[in-house]
């Protein structure tokens, strides 16, 4: 694992419009290398949100949770390496076609160190479908389910509920890149997130990237969250 921590934090860039984003991470400044671009962002400033962070130097985890027929998110995939992300994720509910097409547009593109994820299950879910509500045991199992479904499928990693991480990680190996959202400092508002954790947990338990959204951007001084959860991160790689 990567002993900078900058290369494990990605702060969420939630924000309706360009000129905020601009804002942000201007005053986050070179502590933070990620960011998370999804659906807010880029529906208000599409792919120039993209160029401009790109342009920064920063890298971009583009979180438009793709799920469609199988020959549109390839298109989608191959669009969103074209443009310069880093990561890019689809839902693995979308099905193992979709899957297996996701991975070979990522395959047929020139070179390239972008990865695409499976989405598991999100860090919001209280019940899957109809069922009843969700245990963590239920968490863990179906997080797995799907996981595995990935990688077989040849996608390079899942977003998975910090909650799973091991489990996942036990599963399908150290060379499987997880990502955990609804990470929370210690004493943070929970909000509408279901399955949170520390960051120290999250990188202990086998968590590649943290997202960290309003703890960092929804403080006074975004700058100083952000390098208290770097700290966080360091001590736990």
């Amino acid at each position: 694992m990567n002993r900078d921590p900058r290369e494990h934090l990605i702060v969420a860039l939630d924000v309706p419009g360009l000129n905020e984003a601009r804002t942000l991470v201007a005053r986050l400044g070179p502590d933070v290398r990620w960011y998370k671009i999804g659906l807010e962002l880029f529906i208000a400033a599409g792919p120039e949100a993209v160029r401009v962070l790109k342009a920064e130097g920063k890298k971009i985890f583009l979180d438009l949770k793709l799920h469609d027929i199988p020959n549109t998110v390839a298109r989608a995939v191959a669009a969103g390496i074209a443009l310069g992300a880093d990561l890019i994720d689809m839902h693995v509910a979308a099905g193992e076609e979709a899957m297996f097409a996701a991975a070979a547009a990522l395959n047929a593109a020139p070179a390239t160190d972008c990865r695409v994820l499976g989405v598991t299950v999100l860090t919001s879910a209280r019940r899957l479908d109809d069922a009843a509500a969700l245990s963590p045991e239920a968490l863990v199992e179906e997080v797995v389910r799907r996981a595995v479904a990935a990688r077989a499928a040849g996608l390079d990693g899942v977003v998975c509920p910090a909650a799973a991480t091991a489990a996942v990680r036990e599963r399908c190996g150290d060379d499987f890149a997880l990502l955990n959202p609804g990470i929370r400092p210690a004493g943070s508002a929970r909000g509408d997130q279901q399955w949170i954790a520390t960051p120290s947990t999250a990188i202990r338990d086998g968590a590649r990237w943290l997202v960290v959204g309003r703890p960092i951007t929804g403080e006074p001084d975004p700058g100083a969250a952000a390098r208290a959860v770097l700290e966080e991160i360091r001590g736990a790689v």
